[in-house]
């Protein structure tokens, strides 16, 4: 029987990217293969004896659950939180990096699918072969591609970019966190990977703030400067801070 390794379940609003506002069913997967300097979610990075599922919408009043949960057990904690079939706008499969676990997602996906739900997968972008595995199965990738500047490591640019014509044949949009540190050089080799799959893929410019160090984060004169770099490649460039931070959401 397949199982899963997570960090926790919730439903909350999404804070991030192009689908900023839309309430969405989180499954956070345990786990990640990369070690990025401003991860927002480093309790993911580990995986644990147990993860959390919160009972009520926005109350975060958790619950302990053992790791790793069943495919029937998870499907039921999905089920719970979708009683109202018109709520919630998709299952965000996030972590850490859900595409570590691409046996399960195989599985997971078109079983909650049935309900009508779309999958939508957050993505550190580098995982290429795993996404193809499960390329056919997905609705939205939320695609983030890694600057050194904000992540403390070397460029994944060759692996972005073969990820990514893999996550052209759905809809995907493309997320750059950026620090006080990032040079236009950056984001112009990361916006010439996008504009040679496809010059219309939306980016997303995600200042580090609110929850970076203060003196990382970017001023208002970087964004615009670093989003005029964007726009010489691409047709669209928005600069969107992660709002669920702002809103005390989950």
């Amino acid at each position: 029987m397949s199982e899963a390794r997570l960090s926790e379940v919730f439903c909350s609003i999404q804070g991030e990217g192009v689908y900023v506002g839309e309430r969405q069913i989180f499954v956070r997967f345990a786990g990640c293969n990369l070690s990025c300097q401003y991860c927002d979610s480093p309790q993911a990075l580990e995986v644990t004896d147990h993860f959390r599922v919160e009972r009520t919408p926005g109350k975060r009043d958790f619950a302990s659950h053992k790791n790793p949960a069943s495919l029937e057990d998870l499907l039921q904690l999905v089920d719970g939180f979708n009683k109202n079939k018109k709520a919630n706008h998709s299952v965000c499969l996030t972590g850490g990096e859900p595409l570590l676990q691409v046996d399960f997602l195989k599985e997971f996906i078109p079983r909650f699918k049935k309900s009508g739900l779309p999958a939508y997968l957050e993505t550190n972008g580098v995982l290429f072969k795993h996404l193809e595995e499960i390329i056919d199965l997905l609705d939205i990738i939320s695609f983030d591609i890694k600057i050194p500047s904000a992540t403390g490591a070397s460029s994944y640019i060759d692996d972005h970019r073969k990820t990514l014509e893999i996550a052209a044949l759905k809809e995907v949009f493309v997320k750059i966190v950026f620090t006080k540190e990032s040079k236009a050089k950056e984001i112009d080799e990361a916006c010439e990977v996008i504009e040679s799959v496809n010059p219309e893929i939306p980016l997303v410019l995600q200042p580090v703030t609110p929850h970076g160090p203060v003196k990382h984060r970017p001023t208002a004169e970087a964004a615009l400067s670093l989003q005029a770099v964007a726009k010489r490649r691409l047709k669209k460039v928005l600069v969107i801070p992660q709002t669920h931070r702002i809103m005390g959401q989950i």
